[in-house]
């Protein structure tokens, strides 16, 4: 049987502990005796990305960036376990929330439907797609733990120095913790395009749910965001399609 050939090479990440083994048999098994595999190589594993500074994660985000695709095997977040188990110079932070913020990632998740398991709700016909942003937010959040008493602040300083915005987030009594996030209407506007673009491919209707009833800037930006590219790029498609977009409070 003649082999498929290959035109783009694929970014093969590999993983960490028994991925790594899995991965192996899969493409000896499944894929090469079908398949003329060609892949660009990079070693997600733990002490490759201690070895190279996580260097190794931000290079293979660049390849997918170049060639389109890759594949990834499951790696290894480290908590304060695996520093020791590893013995690594600092916990490195989640690969694919690194892959994700350099690819503008955004994260889908479909059920595969088979004929012969039922959904749990019988009404369900058709696969639910979740869409998550996965940039910025928890992934790049500043984190502090506060050791006792004191004020913690919000303060934006804009390009030429000037203090512009500075509002109390809290007044500790005791220790606690704190946490700071963030998101860019860049990234914001890519997640739009990639939930629009989803939907119309699979033909599926679309709503998007946030809490701008009690994050008034933070979610609502989201909210602001779909509906303006929804008017001027895609409700004519939408349309033409038979999909509909529509937004919900996520309380609903």
């Amino acid at each position: 049987m003649e082999k498929i050939q290959m035109t783009t090479p694929l970014v093969e990440l590999d993983g960490d502990e028994m991925t790594r083994v899995l991965w192996r048999k899969i493409k000896a098994e499944l894929i090469e005796p079908y398949v003329d595999l060609r892949t660009e190589y990079y070693d997600l594993g733990l002490l490759e990305r201690e070895a190279t500074k996580d260097q190794v994660t931000v290079d293979a985000a660049r390849a997918i960036a170049r060639y389109g695709v890759g594949v990834k095997c499951a790696t290894i977040t480290p908590n304060a376990q695996r520093v020791e188990e590893y013995h690594l110079s600092r916990m490195w932070k989640s690969p694919n929330g690194t892959l994700r913020a350099l690819l503008d990632g955004t994260v889908f998740r479909t059920p595969i439907v088979v004929k012969n398991i039922h959904p749990v709700v019988r009404t369900w016909k058709a696969p639910i797609t979740i869409a998550r942003h996965a940039y910025g937010d928890i992934y790049k959040a500043a984190e502090y733990r506060v050791p006792g008493e004191g004020k913690a602040e919000l303060v934006f300083t804009d390009k030429s120095g000037r203090e512009t915005f500075r509002e109390t987030i809290y007044d500790f009594e005791c220790p606690g913790v704190l946490q700071g996030t963030y998101n860019k209407d860049t990234s914001i506007c890519s997640f739009a395009h990639a939930c629009f673009q989803y939907a119309l491919n699979l033909k599926q209707d679309l709503w998007f749910s946030a809490k701008d009833t009690i994050s008034k800037q933070y979610d609502h930006r989201f909210k602001d965001i779909f509906a303006e590219l929804y008017e001027q790029e895609y409700k004519a498609r939408f349309e033409a399609a038979g999909i509909r977009y529509k937004y919900m409070l996520i309380d609903s």
